[in-house]
């Protein structure tokens, strides 16, 4: 069975074709752009947090999309996830290297935005 275009790596730069809906990037891109994804990896970028800490934090996120959004974040390798094994269990979370490198552009984006609305309401 011939591999598709969409998982062979171009030769020119090594870099998947996220255009095409089988890719392997694009869910882990989908994950990272997602309406909560961005907050939990801008929210980790400073220090290590637990969940209750994530979701008082983030406004407006359910404690189920949190789960999902965090789910999604470990298992693409952006993020850690620590159990103590207390009563309840505390879980807290971290960036990976991995998540620190795909965070830092994000959290750019957001001061840039933040800067020129700032900017904006003053004019």
């Amino acid at each position: 069975m011939a591999v598709g275009a969409q998982f062979t790596r171009p030769e020119n730069n090594g870099r998947y074709d996220v255009f095409h809906t089988n890719c392997p990037a694009r869910e882990m891109v989908d994950h990272v752009t997602s309406r909560w994804g961005i907050w939990v990896l801008i929210s980790l970028q400073t220090n290590d947090l637990r969940f209750f800490e994530l979701r008082d934090g983030i406004q407006g996120i359910s404690e189920k999309m949190l789960s999902q959004t965090l789910r999604g974040l470990v298992e693409d390798g952006l993020i850690w996830r620590r159990v103590e094994p207390t009563t309840p269990p505390q879980v807290t979370y971290g960036l990976t290297e991995f998540g620190r490198d795909v965070g830092e552009p994000l959290t750019d984006l957001f001061g840039r935005i933040t800067s020129r609305l700032s900017a904006q309401l003053e004019a």
